[in-house]
């Protein structure tokens, strides 16, 4: 059973940490960026609906696998508070460290979207509801599955020191894995797995509706698969960070 790290608030004057969260932000801020600028730009044009959904994967994709790369060595390049806690039950990164990368997620979200607000003259910014039809057990079931599928992948490519062949390709796999997830899940739920990404719309367009959906489902499907993965698939032979140390 992986060891629950719990850090102490020293860690918030680290330079390491600081320097984390400085590049957690950027990563965060431009993923969102672009995400939900995807989103504003395929409302504007109003096109097929299909097309428009595939756009919005594909700039997900490859969004979420550029900003992955540039702040893994740093900060991990989270960017989502599902991530977080993922590895956070695995023992990869303290507890207090994870409630600062939310933080810093949540904030970066909303600065990108109060930025896109104001560079698009004021355009709505597209928030994650529940379709016509699906109520909110089965929009918590949809993103615990997708946000499982998400942090299996994160644990898989990125942090088993067994990754083989992956090594070096986990966040462009990470990246597929989230545009598919938009693809199977995007019509339904919003497909989110991410509630800072969740988190930055609903506040800028002041619309709350199924907003705890987006909460409670990634954070479940995130938390599920870091146990998972962590006590029954992961090599044992590295070292996971104690109670007071981060790695």
């Amino acid at each position: 059973m992986a060891k629950i790290a719990l850090g102490t608030s020293t860690e918030a004057l680290q330079s390491d940490c600081i320097k984390a969260l400085v590049v957690e932000f950027i990563c965060t801020f431009l993923f969102v960026f672009a995400g939900v600028g995807s989103a504003m730009a395929t409302d504007k044009m109003s096109g097929n609906e299909v097309v428009g959904l595939f756009f919005v994967a594909i700039a997900h994709t490859l969004v979420v696998a550029v900003m992955i790369s540039a702040g893994f060595k740093i900060s991990g390049g989270h960017l989502n508070p599902a991530v977080t806690l993922g590895l956070c039950v695995g023992g990869h990164i303290t507890v207090f460290r994870s409630i600062l990368y939310w933080i810093d997620q949540c904030l970066a979200s909303v600065a990108a979207c109060a930025l896109l607000k104001y560079l698009t003259g004021g355009l709505i910014t597209p928030v994650h509801t529940l379709a016509a039809g699906m109520d909110s057990l089965q929009g918590v079931v949809m993103e615990i599955v997708l946000t499982f599928s998400l942090l299996f992948t994160v644990y898989a490519t990125l942090v088993d020191p067994k990754k083989g062949f992956l090594n070096g390709l986990g966040p462009l796999l990470t990246g597929f894995v989230v545009g598919a997830n938009i693809m199977a899940g995007g019509v339904f739920s919003g497909a989110s797995m991410n509630p800072a990404r969740s988190f930055g719309p609903a506040l800028i367009a002041g619309v709350w509706t199924d907003h705890w959906v987006y909460w409670v489902g990634p954070l479940i499907g995130g938390g599920l698969a870091g146990l998972v993965y962590e006590n029954f698939f992961i090599d044992r032979s590295y070292v996971v960070i104690s109670g007071d140390e981060e790695s």
